[in-house]
């Protein structure tokens, strides 16, 4: 067994990231680690701070969730070094995306954002539904005030699924 814990935590970070076919939120590697005792949130995010600074994974934050993906030099790393996560979580964390990877994706596979367009003089919300790396949806509306552009955003998040059927029903 590995004898450095915080080398560990950033295998089993990779490995996971490695595992999932679609970018994951920081909330959703720390509810896995943390819900299994496996070390705490700030040993946890030191982690995966290392790991941005190595280019290891790569973050990109949409509003309040922050998505994770592996970099090359990530999976590349992850090569060399994997033997030397236990076999036992290794299954643990692949049983975990066989069981819960829909509902994984389904969360951060619709995303809403919004900013401030100077041009328009008000806001902007883009929404996209994407499936794997393909956008199914990626639409943006312009909306008067900030409270409106994160009410649709918010709004997207709820109804998407009937919003994209109506769409495809009216468009096709």
């Amino acid at each position: 067994m590995l004898q450095d814990l915080p080398t560990l935590y950033k295998l089993i970070v990779l490995y996971m990231l490695d595992r999932a076919t679609f970018p994951i939120t920081n909330a959703q590697v720390s509810d896995y680690i943390l819900e299994r005792e496996y070390t705490n949130y700030l040993s946890l995010q030191q982690a995966i701070s290392e790991l941005t600074e190595a280019h290891m994974i790569s973050q990109e934050t949409i509003r309040n969730r922050t998505h994770l993906s592996i970099t090359d030099e990530g999976r590349e790393t992850l090569g060399f070094f994997q033997n030397l996560i236990n076999y036992g979580i290794k299954q643990d964390i692949d049983a975990y995306f066989r069981e819960k990877g829909y509902m994984l994706r389904n969360e951060v596979s619709v995303r809403g954002d919004y900013c401030y367009d100077a041009k328009a003089g008000g806001y902007e919300a883009r929404l996209v539904a994407s499936d794997r790396d393909v956008n199914l949806v990626d639409m943006r509306l312009s909306a008067p005030t900030e409270e409106i552009a994160e009410n649709i955003c918010n709004k997207w998040q709820e109804k998407n699924q009937q919003i994209y059927q109506y769409l495809v029903g009216e468009l096709f």
